[in-house]
């Protein structure tokens, strides 16, 4: 009965609400979406939704000034007398009629051209203007897909939890956020999450966050995974050409309407209209495109931004109301669109902050900001539903229930369960979604490969899968591995269980253990699927192994932002292992095996390590200097920070060896970075440094080795971790060493001015690498290449031209690089 009561009550406070609800529509009935409205000299307001339907929230029965703002419309002000709620207001509003009547027309340029100048010469302080402030936000994202295909590379994508109807069409995300932000120029932000809600998931949480929604024109590029030029940045001229397309009034303000075209289409680069304010040189509006090829996202098909802005009284500024974002995609079978609005209202343009007001936490949850009920968001939501959204959160929160049931899951499982005749060789899985656990199985086709030391092998394996909440948080994984090698006819066994205790601190431990082959580089260089390509057809068995018996304990956790430790401890056997066959597909009369002797491979007789048995501990600590994070009611997410380097310093140690001239003790450090350069592309580099104690007559599987290249193939989407013309073992030490990597990515900086050229959206990418072992002569390379080859969606593609020095002798060759092989090893 008190729950009854309650429930009445918090209804009756949000029917008995004061609101101005309506329509907006064209003078042809047509709905207008995102319409701006808000009273006359506040912060207080809404938008339209995309039927054109909108609430607005007031105080108190009293009269309102109300206006109507949308761009390429004429504001519309309505004065009411509102007594009675909810109050119903309707409005019609007539196209602008833009004009060049008043403008004297050069013969020489167009006017447009200079109104851009005086723009771009105010850029800096009509951005200063919005230096600092607090805002409330209100976003909703939607993704839409249709004529989704049942199978994509032959596997089954399911309903998506029910939300296809029976044309596999339907809305697959629809989420909003509430939120209070504060922003201090120029990079301090903070969003605390009042409410969040995701459509068919009572405990999913929305990630429309506010600072990914922070796009402005005022700044010289506009970051969407490629910078982007904004229309009116310092360099603006040299990406654009303008026109002044009209003329019209926001009350006693003329507004310029300029069309926007790029000079080069294949620039990273906009086209559309802005609207400029005459004198004060600020947007009113902006209504642009891109496209996916321009922020090199191929999938995506177009993007539309549009932005709406008001005059404000006190800072005598225009700021930005809405934002709307559409799109489109299509990719392997998968198309859609899609929207994310953005809502801003109660502006504080002179906050009080404090030097704790901003931290490195951007983003938290207030409690039970995903628990807000439906009566929550009717009398809060800024913008209405639509219909659709409207029918979505009912008929997946009215099945949410249902598929949480055992009834229901164990259903979904049991056709999921289903055995098919091919699994056996490919793999399984078996899930008990109710009492959250999983049974897996490897098959044997997947891993079937070729090396001379093991001849034809296959791996399979199961695994065993527990999570103990809804978004596994916590979890336990049990796996086991078998590996057999025909002419080797040798069977190994690996297995492990690792335990993740939570997703705020990542506390993790694993006990590992069991028998296999191992690269002598533990970081194997070359793939399994490229060596067995590269020694079946060509002859050249680059990959050398040798024998591990192990056992392990690792420990891993986040001590405190920003830091992060990983320790290990294990004792491991190494034995020497030997070639044991010659077969070959296609036979090369100029080319033969090597030994598996990485130290002399024409030695066939004698490996490059005995076998002995050593105790090794590892202490490794990532350091992520003014590491950004979100503070989510599940856990923590780390963002990084690109202003700093993330560095990564490691003690190794061996000791307890059956020889003891093998214990010894190594300090190595990385320092990383990826640098945006706006609309010069991306600069990386990977600086690596360290130093090996007693370390004269180790075994070599304890050497500092480096990731070389002899293969001619390229398998990551940079070389900030690789030299491409090094033998895999030629400068393995164990002596002081230091390596560097530098590669700057144009992304379409010097490409996309050279006509014809332009149209490939290729990419130039230059590299330098340098490795010097213990004041001896370096090793260096030096590259240059093209990147984002490919066709249509699929850009996977690269080619460099790498040449390298090294003890006075250059050699050089071009390498291909396949990206996609990173993903499929």
């Amino acid at each position: 009965m008190t729950r009854f009561v309650l429930a009445f009550a918090l209804l009756s406070t949000i029917i008995s609400q004061a609101q101005i609800v309506g329509k907006v529509t064209d003078t042809n009935n047509n709905p207008l979406p995102f319409v701006n409205i808000y009273l006359k000299d506040s912060y207080k307001g809404t938008t339209t939704n995309d039927t054109g339907n909108f609430r607005l929230d007031v105080s108190e029965a009293n009269t309102y000034e109300i206006i109507f703002q949308f761009l390429g419309y004429k504001t519309v002000t309505k004065n009411i007398d509102a007594t009675s709620f909810p109050y119903v207001l309707n409005v019609t509003m007539d196209e602008e009629s833009v004009s060049l009547d008043e403008v004297v027309v050069s013969n020489t340029e167009d006017p447009a051209y200079r109104i851009i100048r005086e723009t771009i010469a105010k850029r800096k302080e009509n951005l200063k203007k919005h230096s600092a402030f607090t805002a409330d936000f209100y976003s909703r994202g939607i993704w839409r897909v249709e004529d989704l295909p049942e199978k994509v590379l032959g596997q089954e994508i399911g309903d998506f939890d029910g939300a296809l109807d029976s044309t596999r069409t339907g809305i697959i995300y629809l989420s909003e956020t509430i939120s209070e932000i504060a922003y201090r120029q120029p990079d301090d932000f903070k969003e605390k999450i009042i409410a969040s809600k995701v459509s068919g998931n009572d405990n999913g949480f929305s990630f429309n966050s506010a600072q990914d929604a922070n796009f402005s024109f005022y700044e010289n590029t506009v970051n969407l995974n490629a910078s982007i030029v904004s229309p009116i940045a310092d360099n603006a001229l040299n990406y654009y050409t303008y026109k002044l397309d009209g003329v019209f009034y926001e009350g006693n303000k003329l507004i310029n309407k300029i069309k926007v075209t790029p000079k080069r289409p294949k620039d990273r680069v906009w086209d559309g209209f802005i609207y400029i304010v005459e004198d004060d040189w600020q947007l009113y509006g902006v209504e642009l495109n891109t496209t996916g090829s321009a922020i090199q996202v191929p999938m995506v098909n177009k993007l539309l931004f549009k932005q709406n802005f008001k005059f404000d009284t006190k800072t005598d500024s225009w700021v930005k109301r809405s934002q709307t974002i559409d799109f489109s995609f299509k990719f392997l079978g998968f198309q859609g669109d899609g929207q994310f609005i953005a809502v801003y209202s109660n502006y504080d343009f002179q906050p009080q902050f404090s030097e704790k007001s901003f931290t490195n936490e951007v983003l938290l949850f207030t409690e039970n900001a995903n628990k807000k009920d439906s009566l929550f968001w009717k009398g809060t939501r800024p913008v209405p539903l639509t219909d659709e959204e409207l029918r979505d959160y009912v008929r997946k929160d009215s099945i949410q229930e249902l598929r949480k049931s055992k009834t229901y899951l164990d259903s979904v499982d049991s056709v999921s369960n289903k055995v098919k005749p091919l699994d056996i060789v490919t793999s399984y899985s078996y899930k008990n979604s109710y009492d959250k656990w999983s049974v897996s199985y490897d098959g044997i086709f997947p891993g079937i490969n070729f090396n001379t030391v093991q001849g034809w092998n296959a791996s399979a394996g199961l695994r065993y899968f527990k999570w103990y909440d809804e978004n596994q948080t916590e979890w336990l994984s049990i796996y086991g591995d078998a590996n057999y090698g025909i002419s080797e006819d040798r069977l190994r066994f690996t297995g492990g269980i690792t335990k993740n205790f939570n997703r705020t601190n990542r506390l993790r431990l694993s006990l590992l253990g069991g028998s296999k082959v191992q690269q002598f580089n533990a970081e194997a260089p070359i793939s399994p699927i490229v060596n067995t390509v590269s020694s079946l057809f060509f002859e050249r068995n680059y990959m050398k192994l040798y024998g591990l018996n192990y056992a392990k304990a690792a420990y891993s956790q986040e001590l405190f932002n920003g830091l992060r430790i990983f320790t290990n401890f294990g004792y491991e056997q190494r034995k020497p292992l030997f070639n044991t066959t010659d077969y070959v597909t296609i036979p090369n009369e100029d080319v033969s095996y090597t030994s598996n002797n990485p130290l002399n491979p024409s030695d066939f007789n004698n490996a490059a390590i005995d076998e002995h048995h050593i105790f090794k501990t590892g202490v490794r600590a990532d350091i992520t200097f003014g590491q950004k994070y979100m503070t989510y009611p599940d856990g923590k997410y780390n963002l990084g920070n690109t202003k700093y380097p993330a560095l990564s310093v490691t003690f190794e140690n061996g000791l307890g060896a059956s020889n003891d001239d093998y214990n010894y003790s190594q300090l190595r450090a990385s320092l990383s970075q990826n640098i945006n350069t706006g609309t010069k592309g991306e600069f990386a580099y990977n600086l690596k440094a360290g130093t090996f104690f007693n370390a004269e007559n180790i075994s070599f599987v304890d050497y500092q080795h480096f990731n070389g290249n002899q293969t001619r193939l390229g398998t990551s989407s940079k070389y900030t971790n690789v030299f491409n013309l090094l033998p895999y073992y030629q400068l393995s030490t164990n002596k002081s060493y230091f390596e560097g990597h530098l590669e700057h990515d144009f992304k379409g900086w010097i490409l996309g001015k050279i006509p014809g050229i332009n149209q490939l959206n290729f990419n130039l990418v230059a590299g330098a690498h340098l490795l010097s072992i213990d004041n001896n002569k370096p090793y260096s390379e030096f590259s240059v290449g093209i990147d984002n080859l490919g066709f249509g969606n699929f850009r996977f593609l690269r080619l460099d031209y790498v040449r390298s020095y090294y003890n006075g002798r250059s050699d050089g060759a071009f390498i291909f690089g396949l990206k996609f092989l990173g993903f499929i090893d």
